[in-house]
């Protein structure tokens, strides 16, 4: 009997903490917190800096940029006064122009940091390629003087030729100063009359 209530009985997590937290699951994930500040993909917003950083570069811009403050300038000016928005001081003009400014000189920088470490990732690769490449010329330049060192020791068509050519020449000379010398007597004209004297 003592075993059987000791099987029924259930177990709980010891300790004074233990007791009041929930049970986790740990073969499934965790479900999303909610967060206060809103969460954005990094890379969009990268992309986006670069396009206005872009934009902000062009003579487009410059020219659209001028014909607005033109615009308003003289619109301010020679406007009937109840349709005047900014006054000759032209501070709206200003604070729209900081603002502008305000915000594109971040995107500026955050699109420049990006094109840097885009140029960090290209030059770390070219530096590779070119470690792989003199690697690769060396290999090939040990494997041509290992060549080298064969070849001085096969024999080469010309070297085959020119000995060939020394033999002959050798052989031709011999088969001469034996004709001239007579080395076989028996067959020599004089070498029979001596014989027979």
């Amino acid at each position: 009997m003592a075993p059987e209530r000791e099987m029924t009985r259930e177990r709980h997590p010891a300790g004074a903490t233990a007791a009041g937290r929930p049970r986790t699951r740990l073969d499934q994930p965790r479900p999303p917190r909610r967060r206060l500040v809103p969460e954005w993909d990094p890379e969009a917003f990268g992309r986006l800096s670069e396009r206005i950083a872009r934009f902000l570069g062009t003579g487009r811009f410059i020219v659209w940029m001028t014909v607005v403050i033109i615009v308003w300038v003289l619109w301010n000016v020679a406007a009937p006064r109840p349709l005047r928005f900014d006054e000759y001081p032209f501070i709206f003009l200003t604070l729209a122009l900081s603002l502008q400014a305000s915000y594109a000189a971040p995107l500026i920088l955050l699109a420049q940091n990006r094109q840097d470490d885009r140029d960090r990732v290209n030059l770390e690769q070219d530096r590779k390629q070119n470690e792989r490449s003199i690697a690769d010329t060396e290999y090939l330049t040990r494997e041509i003087a290992a060549l080298r060192m064969g070849l001085g020791e096969v024999a080469t068509r010309d070297w085959i030729r020119s000995e060939l050519q020394d033999l002959m020449k050798e052989l031709e000379e011999r088969v001469d100063g034996h004709h001239r010398s007579g080395v076989f007597p028996a067959e020599h004209p004089r070498g029979r009359d001596m014989d027979d004297h």
